[in-house]
């Protein structure tokens, strides 16, 4: 039975995408095979569930075809590990687990025990890859398995919704279920920020800081650019990462901006962003828009028409989230309005959310700055230094930098001025601001109308 097992794993490798076949099926080792039932061993009930919901019809199949007509059956061999503290540290699913146990803190309510929680469909098998995240994909998953050289660090670079979140919560999936007694800590760096500073408020500094530097065996760190001014908690991070790189543990980080581009980065924190490998997610092209779509489709309790799948993925095109959007409407409202899901159908939800979406990139922000402020746009990339002049300016590369996902080099060279020269202007009219004066009176003002669309 051997050789067919053999010959079985070779047949399904042909017909499923690499990544799932190296991911569920090659782990697998053939048990037991008795009275036409044979019995799979895997590494914990995670697999099970995936396996009988998406391999097990397969496996059966490609028996049948060899002349052996077979049921199959999982096994999990796996004893339940503990950690240093005796609880159980796989975080996965709070719908897989009954009552999910995880780690506790001396010193730590309960919002703060090892992070967020991991959401259920974030794993490789779920991701739709196309020329866009190709390599970022390929990097994730590398790092899962171990087998990326050089520093274990990634990067992940993209604008929002574009799948930075599922692709680095993918890899900490991939880890759990491998080993399921390691400490994952999934976090944004907002909530390593609220954490630091609830420790240092309630004199449990320590206890934060062996949590993260000795009890962390891979950091999942998300929107590292919000760091971006907080001085104190940058060199916290900083340390933080020496130890973890000295105990060759794995971190992920993931960003709107490269780390040379976040304004008010520390330079010890910078160089450590910078180790490893940074990767960008680009925006998707009609074709992986698509496959996104129809991956998507597959959680719904309707069809959706090739047709309106392919005008959704036509009509919006800015990021994944705005394709989900789209689609969820279109399912809601032709389920609730009891009609068939057509392209008319399509247009009248499409047409709602593009009116609510206008495009804010840099020049439209540049006219509404030079309509307000009475200068032209020639004014705005000029040299001059008068204050009616240097203020419009300052202001227009601050809202671009808040309302727009440029690089502030980019948004620096839009207004011919240089990388440094833009982040002054950003850190000048932040200062301001502080103050609630005039100035701050006149962003309000242009804020409101960019968000409102009115521009």
């Amino acid at each position: 039975m051997d050789g067919f097992w053999a010959q079985v794993k070779s047949q399904i490798k042909k017909t499923i995408p690499d990544h799932s076949y190296r991911m569920w099926i090659d782990p697998l080792d053939l048990l037991e095979y008795k009275d036409g039932c044979i019995s799979l061993s895997t590494p914990n009930a995670f697999f099970v569930r995936r396996l009988k919901e998406n391999y097990q019809a397969l496996f059966e199949t490609e028996f049948k075809k060899l002349g052996h007509p077979v049921h199959i059956t999982f096994t999990t061999q796996e004893i339940p590990k503990k950690d240093p503290d005796g609880v159980l540290a796989a975080r996965v699913l709070q719908s897989e687990i009954k009552h999910p146990i995880q780690a506790s803190l001396p010193g730590f309510g309960r919002c703060f025990s090892s992070g967020r929680m991991l959401k259920k469909g974030y794993t490789f098998d779920d991701f739709v890859v196309g020329d866009n995240s190709s390599f970022a994909y390929s990097a994730s998953l590398s790092l899962a398995q171990g087998k990326m050289n050089g520093a274990g660090i990634l990067y992940l670079l993209g604008k929002t919704g574009l799948g930075k979140s599922h692709l680095s919560q993918a890899v900490g999936h991939h880890v759990i279920t491998k080993q399921s007694a390691l400490r994952v800590y999934y976090v944004t760096a907002e909530d390593f920020t609220n954490e630091m500073i609830y420790a240092l408020k309630n004199n449990t500094i320590d206890t934060f800081k062996e949590k993260y530097r000795k009890k962390c065996e891979m950091l999942i760190l998300e929107d590292i650019h919000f760091l971006s001014g907080k001085q104190a908690i940058q060199k916290e991070l900083a340390i933080t990462l020496d130890y973890l790189l000295n105990a060759d543990r794995k971190i992920i980080f993931s960003g709107c901006d490269l780390p040379d581009d976040i304004p008010k980065m520390d330079d010890q924190l910078r160089s450590r962003l910078t180790m490893g490998l940074v990767t960008e997610i680009q925006v998707p092209d009609f074709t992986t828009r698509v496959k996104i779509l129809r991956q998507k489709s597959k959680h719904l309790d309707c069809i959706i028409p090739t047709q309106v799948t392919e005008y959704i993925a036509q009509e919006l095109c800015d990021d994944v989230r705005q394709l989900e959007s789209g689609l969820f409407g279109v399912a809601a409202k032709g389920q609730l309005l009891g009609c068939n899901i057509d392209i008319e159908l399509a247009k009248s939800v499409l047409a709602n959310i593009r009116k609510h979406q206008k495009r804010i990139t840099i020049d439209v922000i540049k006219k509404l700055v030079c309509k307000e402020y009475a200068v032209t746009e020639q004014d705005l990339v000029s040299k001059s230094r008068k204050k009616r002049i240097v203020k419009p300016r300052q202001v227009a590369i601050f809202l671009s930098r808040k309302y727009t996902d440029q690089p502030i080099k980019k948004i620096g060279s839009s207004f011919k001025r240089y990388h440094a020269t833009a982040i002054y202007s950003v850190n000048a009219v932040e200062k301001e601001l502080q103050q609630k004066g005039i100035l701050f009176e006149q962003v309000q003002y242009l804020s409101k109308k960019i968000e409102s669309g009115k521009f």
